[in-house]
């Protein structure tokens, strides 16, 4: 019995923790919104998204350090550092982000705007 105590306190304790960024995928978000966007508009806000992305996938790197560190002194030496974990996951703010950036993408292929050939040769591609 106290083995599966045990192993769900566990479990709880990883699912709170926060994920790498390169872990969390694009969520979707329809280009269509873009479609009255010029080429000059859709490279100012893939500016904007690519910097906001940039910001909170390093705050949620910081984050995911922080959780890795707290559950391994946790785990060895002092549980109540478990309290300590989760907390700031900005998991969903940087899925919609990404989701953005890939929508004002294919809004730029879509219209061919230079900005699209410069982020396919950007990716070696």
């Amino acid at each position: 019995m106290r083995t599966i105590v045990t192993a769900a306190l566990c479990a709880s304790i990883l699912a709170g923790c926060a994920s790498s960024p390169d872990e969390i995928s694009a969520a979707y978000v329809s280009p269509v919104q873009y479609s009255g966007y010029e080429c000059d508009q859709i490279r100012a806000e893939l500016v904007r998204v690519s910097s906001r992305v940039r910001e909170v996938a390093g705050a949620q790197q910081k984050q995911a350090d922080n959780d890795a560190i707290a559950m391994g002194v946790a785990l060895v030496v002092f549980w109540p550092a478990l309290f300590f974990i989760g907390g700031n996951d900005r998991k969903e703010e940087l899925s919609r982000l990404k989701g953005e950036y890939d929508a004002l993408e294919q809004a730029a292929i879509q219209k061919n705007c230079p900005v699209a050939s410069e982020l396919k040769a950007g990716r070696g591609g």
